[in-house]
């Protein structure tokens, strides 16, 4: 028989137990760590001028906003992706960002064809895009369309609609009396963005009094202009309407070479860019174009804080679509704190009620019953854009008077022509 256990000291049993409980209590408490992150990710175009400014900005409204503790004690940490301007890479980026680098929010592209491209995706893995430059108006009407899938995808910039109004309105006011202009010829690359714009130019421009006597679409890859300006002049246009982006320089350049007659306005993402001007060795010279913002512009009490931010950080100015995603960061971020949390669906929720007043204008989005539901509303206290011109090597604002920097100047070779 084994000898009776003896009794062990109260004393000792607690202290043999004591290392337990210290390693079960830290169990139930968890590590201790700030709080996650809240991830913003970014698939952009870093080889442009238009797609660089993108991540840069973000990156910038992210650190101001870390500085000043963050949301709710978050802290925003910026992942990016260059897309190579590829729709494919795109996509890959997009399902890394999410299922691998847990994002709670995408900032993606410029470009239109990319961002059609994102959209099953952002459905299909419930994560909220926002583009700060695409235009083509089946973002917003496919969220209209098909809602319940959808919704997760927000248009940050304005419709092709919104930007060929924008153009119309700025025509009627600046130069239908200043240069007599009661025809126009339209000449749009052919692109899922502009398809859209040229619908909107052919409503709009016969609706302010100017008639549409040629409309010439040409491939992207187009090197040789002449043909095309020397139809348009065979046509006698007074104005020359355009949607241009991503064919380059070539027509600003050859315009100016050819001294072709006729003024240009209209959409020109290139000379948006505040190296457009080098980039044409001057040709650019005249050249109007619309625009979200120009330097020195002051839309906002925010708009020269932002753009002398950037230009000291990074060495340039912003492009149209920095000023979007900037914003963007902000809008984002309040959605984020008035939600309370990341999950999807709420700060889709959040998001749908944005009220923000940013450097280019004041924010909101067309809700559900509107045919461009989530995009960005147009229109006089909303966003409306600028209209801008080269004028001896700077970017003048000209258009709304209120912002107007400068007066319009006509181009040497249409002056010529009058006379």
């Amino acid at each position: 028989m084994s000898e009776p256990a003896r009794a062990v000291p109260r004393r000792v049993q607690i202290r043999r137990m004591l290392p337990a409980l210290l390693a079960a209590g830290s169990m139930l408490a968890g590590p201790a760590h700030a709080a996650d992150p809240i991830k913003i990710g970014v698939i952009a175009e870093a080889q442009s001028v238009a797609g660089a400014s993108i991540p840069q900005a973000v990156q910038l409204a992210a650190d101001e906003i870390n500085a000043k503790g963050g949301i709710d004690g978050r802290q925003i940490q910026v992942v990016t992706y260059d897309d190579k301007s590829s729709a494919s890479d795109a996509v890959r980026a997009f399902q890394r960002a999410v299922s691998e680098d847990k994002v709670n929010l995408v900032v993606a592209s410029y470009i239109s064809e990319v961002v059609l491209a994102l959209m099953p995706w952002a459905a299909r893995l419930k994560t909220p895009m926002i583009t700060p430059g695409a235009a083509s108006n089946e973002i917003s009407l496919a969220v209209h369309k098909d809602y319940a899938r959808n919704k997760y995808t927000f248009h940050g910039y304005l419709t092709s609609a919104a930007l060929a109004q924008s153009i119309c309105d700025s025509t009627k006011d600046m130069l239908i009396d200043l240069m007599k202009v009661k025809t126009a010829a339209i000449m749009s690359e052919d692109a899922a963005w502009t398809r859209p714009l040229d619908v909107g130019y052919e409503k709009c421009l016969p609706e302010i009094g100017v008639k549409v006597v040629d409309h010439i679409r040409f491939s992207p890859d187009t090197g040789d202009f002449t043909p095309i300006y020397n139809k348009i002049e065979a046509a006698k246009p007074d104005l020359i309407v355009t949607g241009i982006s991503h064919v380059g320089v070539q027509p600003t350049v050859q315009w100016q070479n050819q001294q072709v007659p006729l003024a240009m306005t209209g959409m020109n993402s290139q000379a948006t860019s505040s190296t457009f001007w080098a980039n044409t060795n001057g040709a650019t010279q005249g050249v109007i174009f619309q625009s979200i913002a120009v330097p020195g512009a002051a839309i906002t009490d925010k708009s020269l804080a932002f753009s002398d931010a950037f230009k000291k950080r990074f060495g340039s100015d912003p492009s149209y679509a920095g000023y979007m995603a900037y914003d963007q960061v902000y809008y984002a971020a309040d959605a984020v704190k008035r939600a309370g949390t990341t999950e999807a669906d709420k700060l889709v929720e959040a998001l749908e009620t944005t009220d923000w007043v940013g450097t280019v204008g004041r924010t909101q989005f067309y809700g559900k019953d509107d045919p461009f539901t989530h995009s960005i509303r147009y229109g006089q206290g909303f966003i409306t854009g600028l209209m801008a011109q080269w004028q001896n090597g700077k970017q003048v604002a000209i258009w709304p008077k209120s912002l107007a920097q400068g007066q319009i100047e006509i181009p040497a070779a249409v002056k010529a022509a009058a006379r």
